[in-house]
């Protein structure tokens, strides 16, 4: 049976050159970092090159990067430090977030009484900057706004120059979920207002259980896991060396090919949507990610004109693995909070499907997904 892999948003496969350096740190890079026998800073060394190398492709310094195992515990280790450790008392985000930002800030007001305020959204599911502003200027007290940079249902892309820019208007902390966008699309922290991104290898080419945080050379960050004195004193654990440098590795590899991938996925994208719309009347596309200035080549939101519940398995039967938008995989009724904010009703009882791309796909691969959805359908 043909396999098409279309759920690169959920994670992606591990480029041949990041296992090459996994495998070869494996074998000769076993030290532990803390240890200051020659093993041991051999093995530090490695890390602290890794370090380096990523501060420099994002534009930052090395002492401003911290290694962790997840974009959930990067948001996290953020979120808790903004209210118990830096006086936020106030945080502003949207209903769109990932659930590693809305459970964490569900929770710091329930446990901390801290104040949450939700920013508008327009039909397509962007940040409205006007009530973002109006927001900020109305607000007391020490804020922190927290917006993801790419979101991972639709694609839709922040604005996150302009919104770093009132961020630093009103004196408001800037916070970003950036597990979508590094490696994805272009980020330079010396261009724009930020103090804290969140990033996750395996995002990127990389491998799983690793990512890491930019913190701003301005705020103390205190631990959340307590018992060593790694990472600065922000993590304690022994750092996952072969990861880091994978995970360094693929980003290295993500960056300098993002030209050329982002306009074949984009050309993937186009003819996916063309095929998509030939064949299928009454299709629609969810938030920005049918194209455009403000959402990303690599997903595609798919609206199909009936409710399907089983579509997703149908689609794994011949072989296709996507996602679900409106539904959960189970066939349930459970609804997508994401699409929930800004679909009416009706067209959340539509079946939406979450299509994500690389550059490895084929327009071959493309057109057996068409076949299958045709015969499902």
């Amino acid at each position: 049976m043909k396999q098409v892999y279309l759920d690169h948003a959920a994670t992606t496969y591990i480029y041949d050159e990041v296992v090459e350096v996994m495998m070869e740190s494996m074998k000769s890079n076993y030290g532990n970092p803390s240890s200051i026998h020659q093993f041991g800073r051999k093995a530090k060394v490695a890390v602290e090159t890794a370090r380096k190398n990523i501060a420099k492709i994002i534009g930052c310094s090395s002492s401003e990067i911290i290694f962790t195992s997840s974009g959930t515990e990067g948001n996290n280790l953020i979120l808790n430090n903004a209210v118990e450790n830096l006086g936020v008392k106030t945080i502003i985000t949207s209903k769109i977030e990932h659930h590693a930002v809305l459970n964490v800030v569900e929770n710091l007001r329930v446990k901390d009484r801290i104040e949450v305020r939700f920013v508008g959204l327009d039909e397509s599911g962007n940040v409205d900057l006007g009530d973002l502003e109006s927001l900020l200027s109305e607000i007391d007290g020490k804020v922190m706004v927290s917006l993801m940079m790419v979101n991972n249902e639709i694609g839709n892309i922040l604005e996150f120059q302009k919104v770093g820019a009132l961020c630093s208007k009103y004196d408001a902390l800037f916070h970003t979920d950036a597990v979508q966008a590094v490696g994805c699309i272009p980020i330079n922290l010396n261009e724009f207002n930020v103090d804290f991104l969140v990033a996750s290898g395996h995002k990127f080419h990389g491998p799983k259980g690793v990512g890491f945080v930019f913190v701003k050379k301005d705020y103390v960050v205190k631990p959340m896991i307590l018992g060593g004195n790694q990472e600065k004193g922000v993590r304690s654990s022994t750092e996952n060396v072969h990861s880091i440098i994978g995970m360094e590795k693929a980003l290295n590899l993500s960056v300098s090919t993002m030209v050329k991938s982002t306009e074949k996925m984009g050309e993937l994208k186009s003819y996916f949507v063309q095929k998509l719309t030939d064949n299928f009347d009454g299709i629609q596309y969810n938030g920005n990610s049918k194209g455009g200035e403000y959402g990303v080549s690599k997903i595609l939101s798919v609206r199909f004109p009936k409710q399907n519940k089983m579509l997703l398995f149908s689609l794994d039967l011949k072989g296709v693995a996507a996602s679900s938008g409106s539904a959960c995989q189970s066939g349930g009724v459970k609804v997508s909070h994401v699409l929930k904010e800004f679909l009416s009703e009706e067209e959340l009882k539509k079946t939406s499907i979450r299509f994500s791309f690389s550059d490895s796909v084929s327009f071959d691969e493309l057109d057996h997904v068409i076949d299958s959805l045709n015969s499902i359908l």
